[in-house]
């Protein structure tokens, strides 16, 4: 296991900063924060970049590229912006590796090279009001009809809905099912007529939109189903997975970023006749930021690695999402707190990371819910 960047992944790492300093500015970064603007058009930046490429086989339009070069695209987008790094997670996470993973041979050769190419989003509709950390409670059914599947439910809180092209649904299926077993995975697009959604106002990630979706008898073809008839739990599964590596990812960059944000205001901000940087109690708070900064690194780099060599890492996926979450909120917390009332303003970058933060040790699966599945993996759970 090298954790050195060879040649490809430095000029990999130099395409992506010239890429973010054309398409996406600083100042365009808080203004499309300000303004609800999410940044779609990068999404034909990343295509043009190769970016959209990197983790899909040759046949599907593919370079073929490692988990681990995934990984650091993710997380110097991360660096630059949360939402540059969300748009990337969800159109890999959610589209190229679920079709990947678990599609037809016939879907992933109709939808994985339009993924590549920048023209296909996807959103994951999986949570419900009654459906959160406990993903198998969701009622939301699909019966099979002969015209196709009929869906009714509701799900909530569900992200970037309104720009995707396919809502891919967890659906009960099979009838007087529970748990996790009777749920399938359909792919449902977005303009289905019977899908009403409603903008759900939040406190942060302002250009990661989030929706209220009503089914209310939702036709979509037989061959929507994306996996496994009353079998796609462990399709979820593997959605799930690689979405909480790219989580891990983008808050790992986003930590980095606030880490060096504040130390550049502590070698600029006097006080007492000196820069707050000489003061030991800023340095020590300074070194415990990037020292967990480099501990959620480490666990993430391990992470791409497993995934790269195809080994299972369902417990390291889980460290990792956990690890790196967690950081970000430390680091932002701290940096505020370095940063006082330039950090509480509302033109700092350092407010809305902070802000930003606070989804993700319960977005895509809580802290908690992360905590049980290493506790399972060590063998606790008995």
């Amino acid at each position: 296991m090298d954790f050195g960047l060879n040649p490809e992944q430095r000029a990999m790492l130099d395409t992506v900063d010239r890429l973010v300093a054309t398409h996406l500015p600083p100042d365009e970064v808080r203004r499309r924060d300000r303004e609800y603007d999410p940044p779609a058009h990068l999404l034909k930046a990343y295509s043009e970049a190769g970016l959209l490429a990197l983790p899909l086989p040759p046949e599907y339009g593919g370079l073929g590229e490692s988990w681990t070069s995934v990984t650091l695209v993710h997380e110097r987008l991360g660096y630059h912006a949360a939402m540059a790094g969300s748009l990337f997670g969800t159109t890999v996470g959610f589209g190229s590796m679920s079709v990947l993973t678990y599609g037809s041979e016939e879907q992933k050769r109709e939808l994985l090279p339009r993924i590549v190419s920048g023209d296909l989003r996807f959103s994951l509709a999986l949570t419900e009001p009654g459906a959160g950390s406990d993903a198998g409670a969701l009622i939301t059914k699909a019966r099979r009809t002969d015209k196709g599947w009929v869906i009714n439910g509701r799900k909530t809180w569900i992200s970037d809905a309104d720009r995707a092209d396919y809502l891919l649904t967890a659906c009960r299926t099979a009838p007087d099912s529970k748990g996790s077993a009777g749920i399938t995975m359909l792919l449902v697009p977005k303009g289905a007529e019977g899908i009403q959604m409603t903008l759900l106002e939040k406190i942060g990630n302002n250009c990661l939109t989030s929706w209220d979706i009503s089914y209310d008898d939702v036709l979509v073809a037989d061959d929507s189903v994306l996996g496994d008839v009353d079998n796609g739990f462990r399709n979820l599964m593997s959605t799930l997975h690689y979405s909480r590596a790219g989580q891990a990812a983008n808050s790992t960059g986003q930590a980095q970023r606030a880490v060096d944000i504040a130390v550049a205001h502590a070698k600029e901000r006097v006080q007492f006749d000196q820069p707050i940087a000489r003061f030991q109690v800023i340095q020590h708070r300074l070194v415990d930021m990037q020292t967990r900064v480099d501990q959620a690194r480490h666990v993430l780099y391990h992470l791409a690695w497993l995934i790269s060599e195809g080994m299972r890492c369902r417990k390291e996926a889980a460290q990792s999402k956990m690890v790196a979450t967690e950081c970000l909120q430390f680091v932002t917390h701290h940096g505020m707190q370095i940063l006082a009332s330039a950090g509480y303003s509302a033109e700092s970058d350092m407010q809305r990371l902070w802000r930003d933060a606070r989804l993700y040790t319960f977005g895509e699966g809580s802290n908690e819910i992360q905590r049980d599945i290493i506790a399972r993996e060590m063998g606790l759970q008995v």
